[in-house]
């Protein structure tokens, strides 16, 4: 990010306050009008961090990221403040007073960790992106705990640190990598620099990453936020072998018990969608079991009961009709029923939701709402009908 240092000038700080909050329908006139007493290329500079600092509110908070700055990568690959926050605490459980984060990026998990009272080395071989998140440190008036070093984090000594935290890019020139060892640094890599920390570890993986890639001394978390699964972390001297699944806000965790698949049994009065952690971490027969439920196909995540329970890993819905894949009586139900709004939701099948909407709710929107599972049961395309709970 080139343009950084002259946005950090007095003159770039003004512009920056002068351009918060601007429409995209608006900048046109905007950068009009304030070229005629800035260089345009300043002006260019400050639009687009304002642009970037209002994508990056839904990650930061607006208040944080109105002071913070960032790069189109940064935005997109940085973890959510939430979930920062939530490792940083369990880092300060452990006992950890100065974390090494290798791969810091603008500095995200730099900035949660240093909130918990943490000390922190933040390590990035991009000389722009290690500038950045000096800017934020500073920003944020964090400077005083947390040091960026620009350098390659295979090169850095972290002996000085009690813990490690390694967030490895994983995203290429063709997008998205899901060989653990086609990361920067590879997985290996940093399983190995973990095995050095003296207190604890953190690896920041994919939340696709096969269970059998993660190391056997290692406790493998899968955490998901407001519904949406966010990332996977391996944890080193904690729980060796151990799986969870940790859902934010709260939080709230479910530790794996080694529980068997559930049995297959037929749909009953409810069905439960599991949250997308419980999935990735392959506990969703611990989830069954609290439901005293089943599943509707030995290879669907959908689990089905016929009494009603609470709980916070799966969203209950209440099933009033059941139907073979057949886009006609789907629509003929909705008519009946006079729904207008309808929400589809698909596993085990290949249509998608949209076409399934656009085909099945009737012209004459009526004033229900319904939600249609286009599904597998027993192996048969199955529509499901209800409601939530």
């Amino acid at each position: 990010m080139n343009d950084l240092a002259p946005l950090l000038t007095p003159e770039g700080r003004a512009l920056l306050d002068a351009v918060r909050g601007t429409a995209p329908a608006d900048e046109l006139a905007v950068a009009t009008r304030l070229r005629r007493e800035h260089p345009a290329e300043l002006v260019s500079a400050a639009l687009g961090q304002a642009r970037l600092r209002q994508r990056a509110a839904a990650k930061f908070g607006a208040e944080d990221a109105g002071r913070m700055f960032f790069t189109p990568n940064g935005v997109e690959q940085s973890t959510r403040a939430s979930v920062a926050s939530y490792r940083a605490a369990r880092f300060r459980a452990q006992g950890v007073r100065s974390v090494a984060d290798l791969c810091c990026g603008i500095g995200g998990d730099a900035i949660a960790l240093a909130r918990a009272g943490i000390r922190v080395l933040a390590v990035d071989r991009d000389p722009s992106t290690a500038a950045v998140a000096r800017a934020n440190a500073d920003a944020l008036g964090l400077a005083d705990l947390i040091e960026v070093r620009e350098a390659d984090v295979t090169e850095v000594e972290t002996a000085g640190c009690d813990a490690v935290f390694v967030d490895p890019a994983r995203r290429g020139g063709r997008g998205r990598i899901f060989d653990p060892e086609a990361y920067s640094p590879p997985l290996s890599w940093a399983v190995q620099a973990a095995r050095t920390a003296s207190r604890a570890a953190a690896l920041k993986v994919a939340p696709g990453i096969p269970h059998e890639a993660v190391p056997a001394e290692a406790e493998a978390e899968w955490i998901s936020d407001g519904g949406d699964v966010k990332e996977a972390v391996l944890w080193f001297r904690t729980e060796p072998g151990a799986v969870r699944a940790t859902l934010l806000p709260g939080p709230r965790t479910l530790l794996g018990r080694g529980l068997p698949d559930p049995r297959v049994r037929p749909v009953g009065r409810y069905l439960y969608e599991p949250d997308g952690a419980v999935i990735r971490a392959h506990l969703v027969a611990e989830v069954a079991e609290e439901l005293d439920g089943g599943l509707i196909d030995p290879t669907i995540a959908y689990i089905t009961a016929d009494e009603r329970h609470v709980t916070p890993y799966a969203s209950a819905y209440e099933i009033t009709d059941r139907l073979p894949f057949n886009v006609k009586k789907l629509k003929t139900l909705l008519r009946e029923r006079e729904v207008g709004i309808l929400t589809v939701k698909k596993r085990g099948s290949a249509v998608e939701p949209e076409e399934l909407r656009r085909k099945a709710l009737p012209k004459q929107h009526g004033p229900n709402s319904a939600t249609v599972f286009m599904t597998r049961v027993a192996g048969a395309p199955t529509m499901l009908v209800g409601h939530p709970v």
